[in-house]
């Protein structure tokens, strides 16, 4: 089947990685992801991914224990350097070219965050994974994929969690809970349901970029998003 988008923005949560485990990396899970992602490079599909820092350091919960917030936010960024890294030594050894981009330089083991550098990555066929946030504190690397999304000229974010999509209330919690097949930014703003910040979901209404919020533990639901099949909650104007 074709591909539905031509370049996708794939937002996953630091946890993603963490697998079954407490903390760190679950190196499974990390491959199983990798292999998915490649697949979908495969169809020529343009892809580039933001990894959260939660399975390592989150900036939020340090300031919540004392810490200077935007210390804690630098900390959380550098976290998500590390699992780019982790992500780009998974997808090389599948023979996927990748480059990893970081908003605070770090010369030695990535390139800065350069645009045009960027979208000439993608037009060669290679995965660009976007680390260290926007670079600056008190954003989130919700923000961070919009931002990067908008900027690279992306089709849709897809924004990979461990439910269905997005429900009138927490599915784990209440039996009961609806999944929403469709969405409208303001209704998620209004209802406060919790896709993505405020910041994001802003940022994305204003400039009109769709959002898909799908499963990432069922594997192959990243190919069935880019083919366009029916999955997952879809975020876009009303």
């Amino acid at each position: 089947m074709a591909a539905a988008y031509n370049r996708v923005l794939l937002k996953l949560s630091g946890e993603a990685l963490r697998g079954s485990e407490s903390y760190g990396i679950h190196v499974p899970t990390l491959e199983s992801l990798a292999q998915q992602v490649g697949e979908v490079q495969s169809l020529g599909v343009q892809i580039g991914l933001v990894i959260g820092g939660g399975n390592i350091f989150r900036g939020v919960a340090g300031s919540a224990q004392g810490m200077d917030r935007a210390t804690a936010d630098y900390m959380g960024m550098i976290a998500t350097v590390m699992n780019a890294l982790a992500m780009q030594d998974a997808l090389e050894k599948q023979g996927v070219p990748t480059r990893v981009q970081t908003a605070i330089e770090m010369a030695d083991i990535a390139e800065p965050y350069i645009r045009r550098r960027a979208i000439r990555h993608f037009e060669k066929g290679r995965v660009v994974i976007f680390a260290g946030g926007t670079g600056n504190p008190y954003f989130t690397t919700d923000t961070t994929a919009a931002l990067r999304a908008m900027e690279v000229q992306a089709d849709i974010i897809m924004k990979a969690t461990k439910v269905d999509g997005v429900y009138t209330r927490d599915p784990a919690i209440h039996d009961d809970a609806v999944l929403y097949k469709e969405l409208s930014y303001m209704q998620i703003l209004e209802q406060g349901l919790g896709v993505m910040d405020s910041t994001a979901i802003t940022l994305c209404m204003d400039n009109n970029l769709p959002i898909v919020v799908f499963n990432m533990t069922v594997e192959g639901n990243i190919r069935r998003v880019i083919e366009g099949d029916d999955i997952g909650t879809k975020v876009y104007t009303s």
